[in-house]
């Protein structure tokens, strides 16, 4: 299982939460103290991992919300393909594509064949970070 749950109140900025199916990294997060009406709520801002989208999340403090786990490999390019990138794992050999369309454009200018990058596994998708 790729994911886990957390109550909303545990979350930090820089943490990542699942909001509307979509893995995201917490930009911002406020929160509310407890009313007349119910527990205290926590607005939380995120970013998606793969759209770069905006995603807001309104829930009490105290509620569960999925987590992804994030794995953090490490491959090299061995090929590219036009719109992908084919990768390796540099631990366990195997070999997978990366659409360029997932990776940051000033981080996508940079990459060449056989570079090491740094990958995460999110929630069986993978999204190359960074080079090495």
């Amino acid at each position: 299982m790729s994911k886990t749950y957390e109550s909303v109140g545990n979350l930090k900025v820089g943490s990542f939460v699942i909001i509307d199916g979509e893995p995201c990294r917490v930009v911002d997060i406020s929160k509310a103290k407890t009313g007349k009406h119910g527990s205290a709520k926590a607005t939380v801002t995120a970013v998606g991992l793969f759209s770069k989208s905006k995603k807001v999340l309104v829930a009490p403090v105290d509620s569960q919300v999925e987590v992804p786990i994030v794995e953090k490999r490490i491959g090299r390019i061995i090929a590219d393909l036009g719109d992908k990138f084919q990768v390796m794992d540099v631990e366990t050999f195997d070999i997978f594509e990366v659409s360029k369309d997932t990776i940051d454009e000033t981080i996508r200018d940079k990459l060449t064949t056989d570079q090491e990058v740094e990958y995460w596994l999110v929630l069986n998708t993978r999204l190359i970070v960074r080079p090495r």
